[in-house]
């Protein structure tokens, strides 16, 4: 980006958290809660994904750091004050996955509207270059491709110079190319000193920019910490290779966590990888392919969920 993305925001300062946040919809024996209990900060200066399967809360919890939601009980906080307040909230920046926004008006013309809404705004063309937009500024939004679009609401998302980014799902539709492009836009919001918030169902995407983790799931936060500390929670090797073994056959062997098929591939979480090994290669000798490596966040992404839906 061509504008500065220096803050005066101090690395590690909390921006937004939640603090025994709930939150319950209905009432009587119909009520559901959605969020219980939750603890979650947001820092100056780190990209935090927030990870959790469809209905496990995650959104619920971010509605009330933003401010569309707010919580039963407990405390939401954004920069120290009411999420709600039109202070606060002009200081952060939200990319949602479906937008509202007007078909009919081209690119330049919705960031001059939204760029209106806030006091000290990015110039159009340092948002343009952030979001990969060159060349598309006097398209009409209802012209573009479904990657197009998402680029121009992650767009809008930066045009108040935020302090605070929440992106959800930013890279859904994304050829390799403009996702990487994004992705390098999403660390310099960081490391300029401002606070990333980051939900995906590409695991490895918040391999790669996270410096921190949070999931979610049934409403409570089961595992925290940075992409390699939730990989740990997950012990073993996982084991991959092309095998008339089957994935029933190897799920009944003791050190064998998780097995299923990938194609062709036997993939398995193992707890101990050598003595599995030697059982694949005594039930089949024309094995091939076999490769063992650490775990990947998927891995213990399933693992933690799997776990938790069986408590």
């Amino acid at each position: 980006m061509t504008h500065r993305l220096t803050h005066a925001t101090a690395q590690g300062v909390v921006l937004a958290e939640l603090i025994g946040a709930s939150k319950t919809f209905g009432t009587g024996a119909t009520a559901v809660r959605a969020v219980a209990d939750v603890d979650l900060a947001v820092r100056a200066g780190e990209l935090l994904a927030v990870l959790g399967p469809n209905g496990a809360g995650k959104t619920t919890a971010l509605n009330m750091l933003t401010g569309l939601s707010t919580p039963t009980s407990g405390t939401a906080r954004l920069f120290g004050g009411d999420p709600r307040e039109l202070a606060a909230r002009q200081r952060m920046g939200v990319m949602l996955q479906s937008s509202g926004v007007p078909d009919t008006l081209r690119v330049r013309e919705l960031l001059a509207a939204f760029r209106g809404y806030y006091p000290a705004p990015l110039p159009v063309a340092a948002v343009v270059e952030a979001a990969g937009l060159e060349g598309l500024e006097h398209r009409l939004f209802g012209t573009l491709s479904g990657g197009q679009q998402r680029r121009v609401l992650f767009a809008i998302a930066l045009c108040g110079d935020p302090e605070l980014v929440f992106v959800d799902e930013p890279t859904t539709g994304l050829d390799a190319e403009v996702r990487r492009t994004l992705w390098a836009t999403l660390r310099d919001l960081a490391g300029s000193g401002r606070g990333v918030v980051l939900t995906t169902h590409y695991l490895e995407e918040a391999d790669a920019l996270a410096d921190r983790i949070v999931v979610v799931n049934h409403g409570r936060v089961i595992a925290e910490g940075s992409p390699a500390e939730v990989k740990s929670l997950v012990p073993g090797r996982r084991i991959s290779a092309e095998t008339s073994v089957t994935a029933a056959e190897a799920s009944g062997w003791s050190a064998v966590h998780h097995a299923e098929h990938d194609g062709a591939r036997l993939e398995l979480l193992v707890t101990e990888a050598e003595s599995v090994v030697r059982q694949l290669l005594a039930r089949d000798r024309s094995l091939t392919g076999l490769t063992v490596t650490e775990p990947t966040l998927e891995d213990a992404f399933l693992t933690l969920t799997r776990t938790e839906d069986a408590a």
